[in-house]
Order: C-alpha cells, then sequence, then structure tokens
C-alpha cells in the first residue's frame, strides 16, 4: 500500500532546486486526464495562482523537509485514501514528469 505525506508537508522534487508544499493528492490534470499522487505550490510562497500548483508523483520527491500535520482525521483520510488508490488502474499514465510552471 501506497503511504502518503500529510496536506503542509514541504519537499524537493528531483531536478529541482525550489521546495514545494504538499496541497492535494491524487489530482487530475485537465489536459491529459491523468492522475497525480500530489498536488503543490511553492514553499515558502504559497498558492499565488491556482494554475500554478504542481503535479507529481511520490517518486519524484528527492528530499523531505518537513512532514506537515498529523492527526487522527487526517490519517484516517490518509488510509482511506492509500487503500483506494491500490484499486485505481493508472494504466497508460505518463510517470517522471512535473507540470505547472517551471519550480526554479
Amino acid at each position: 500500500m501506497k503511504e502518503y505525506l500529510p496536506i503542509g508537508s514541504v519537499v524537493l522534487l528531483k531536478n529541482s532546486s525550489k521546495r514545494v508544499m504538499i496541497a492535494g493528492f491524487m489530482q487530475k490534470q485537465k489536459e491529459s486526464g491523468r492522475i497525480w499522487d500530489y498536488s503543490a505550490c511553492l514553499y515558502p510562497e504559497g498558492i499565488i495562482h491556482p494554475d500554478q500548483l504542481y503535479l507529481f508523483d511520490a517518486d519524484q520527491i528527492d528530499q523531505i523537509y518537513f512532514i506537515g500535520f498529523q492527526d487522527k482525521e487526517g490519517l484516517d483520510f490518509l488510509d482511506r485514501l492509500s487503500h483506494y488508490r491500490e484499486g485505481k488502474n493508472d494504466e497508460g499514465s505518463v510517470s517522471g514528469k512535473v507540470t505547472g510552471p517551471d519550480p526554479e
């Protein structure tokens, strides 16, 4: 089962020099319909514009700087999300690309 980082976690993505903060999970890319593990905004700037969210998968995380807020409600949600995701077929998706504005 895939484990997700909680909302508010701050990570550095591979081949990037700017950190991002996780803001959502299982985000569907409008143009392709592909579902990504996470959406994030620049850290520390935050969401400046909704069109500037980054979409990425867990395997693109190079380093974790901070693990976000955790409580029973959030942990229960992440557990349900992990179980739901395991049942999904991600066939035909393109992996290894970060979408959104250049994080540098």
